[in-house]
């Protein structure tokens, strides 16, 4: 049982398919070739042009024009070609008339890419429609994602891939790097984090990616997008780009009712994510998954940054995920609403201090649940818990997710009639009750 207003709508996210994923990209358009030629031939031949006059010239100075041409071009060549000591870019081989250039390159990135991309997989969400041709309830797609195999094991191969991809999926296909398409299994997701696990017979599987830390971590540092960006037609994308921040918080409206429900710690990069690549994998130089790719900001006024779930964060849920198929996050037991949200008309039955303009308001408690036992009433305003300040329900869920867990102890400071209580509580999972 969740901590937040219980009128949370279900309906579908962030669709990873190009026509029902929320987070939009700039349309594009190709050029077609000119109606007519951008060259004309002429129909006839042009005249030949007029016989110059024969000159007459001696034979010195015709020799020194010889020689000074001859030094321009030893200049010349000098200067582009180089000395041999310079030449370590590339070589030049002469063949015939012709040149032939071979230019060495830093493969260093070419290599990671190469041992990385079959541990990225296309994942298709299908979801029971009816087929225009025979009137039928077949499976259909809705969306297309990614996903990155992490690990092989008793014959099973687990892939992590974004909640919003898996989404009310009746099936899931996973498409191979090679094109070869498995059916999927889901595990079990995650709508706070946005992560979950998938599962696949582990028969054609030859590589998995292992995990960096994500947390080592510094801006400028070059980092590698691969995925499906709009669809499997462009399956196996590859895009490169830096670290362009860290610890970044997204607001995030999970339920789609306008009030912002979580705040998603993200890296920030410049590489390009678009609508397909969610779910796929960002990497070190080293080859190592370092962040799931989730989304982008898509205002006209902004451009490459683009958001990654830090893998230091999504392991913890990838293996509660792969162990019991949910996550058991600690819960109070009440149902809560943000005090900046109350009409101020409202609020003096509160009788709160005129200091206090932020925190969460209890709305309802429910029975057998740690905030009964502790003593929590109806309409106590939440401010503090653990000593830090809560200012809404964003930074109170933050603090129960991501600080406390199943069975600790938490201390809260609670406004009652005006007055300052302090209460003691110990959380339990929200489906022991």
């Amino acid at each position: 049982m969740d901590d937040y207003n219980h009128e949370r709508n279900e309906d579908q996210q962030r669709s990873s398919d190009p026509q029902q994923e929320p987070r939009t990209v700039n349309n594009y358009e190709t050029e077609t070739a000119p109606s007519e030629p951008m060259y004309r031939t002429q129909s006839t031949p042009p005249p030949p042009p007029p016989e110059l006059p024969k000159r007459r010239g001696g034979f010195l100075p015709a020799l020194f024009g010889a020689v000074l041409g001859g030094l321009l071009v030893w200049l010349l060549m000098y200067t582009v070609g180089g000395s041999d000591a310079n030449k370590t870019a590339g070589t030049v081989k002469e063949s015939g008339s012709s040149e032939q250039v071979s230019v060495d390159i830093d493969s260093d990135l070419t290599g990671v890419v190469e041992k990385s991309t079959d541990a990225v997989v296309g994942i298709t969400n299908l979801q029971r429609g009816q087929d225009f041709w025979s009137q039928s309830e077949t499976p259909q797609a809705i969306g297309t994602g990614s996903g990155v195999l992490y690990k092989k094991e008793n014959g099973k191969a687990y892939i992590v891939t974004n909640h919003h991809v898996v989404e009310d999926a009746e099936e899931l296909e996973v498409t191979l790097d090679d094109g070869t398409k498995i059916q999927g299994k889901l595990i079990g997701s995650d709508v706070w984090t946005d992560l979950a696990v998938v599962e696949i017979d582990d028969k054609d599987i030859t590589s998995t990616m292992e995990f960096g830390d994500s947390d080592a971590l510094k801006r400028g540092e070059t980092v590698i997008a691969i995925g499906n960006p709009l669809g499997l037609g462009f399956s196996g994308s590859v895009t490169v780009g830096v670290v362009s921040g860290k610890d970044r918080s997204i607001p995030i409206d999970i339920n789609k009712d306008g009030s912002i429900d979580w705040q998603a710690d993200v890296l920030q990069t410049d590489a390009a994510i678009n609508p397909g690549n969610s779910g796929g994998a960002l990497i070190n130089m080293a080859g190592q998954l370092i962040g799931i790719n989730s989304m982008k900001i898509t205002e006209e006024t902004v451009e490459g940054i683009g958001l990654a779930i830090p893998i230091n964060l999504a392991l913890p849920v990838i293996e509660q995920l792969e162990e019991t198929g949910e996550v058991n996050r600690p819960t109070m037991g009440v149902s809560l609403l943000d005090l900046r949200n109350i009409p101020v008309q409202q609020q003096s039955v509160l009788k709160l201090p005129e200091d206090v303009k932020n925190g969460v308001v209890v709305t309802e408690v429910f029975r057998n649940t740690p905030a009964q036992t502790a003593g929590v009433e109806k309409y106590d305003t939440i401010v503090e818990m653990d000593g830090k300040p809560i200012e809404d329900m964003v930074t109170l869920r933050k603090h129960l997710y991501n600080e406390k867990k199943v069975g600790d102890s938490m201390t809260m400071k609670v406004y009652r009639d005006g007055k300052a209580v302090t209460i003691d509580m110990v959380l339990k999972d929200g489906n022991s009750f």
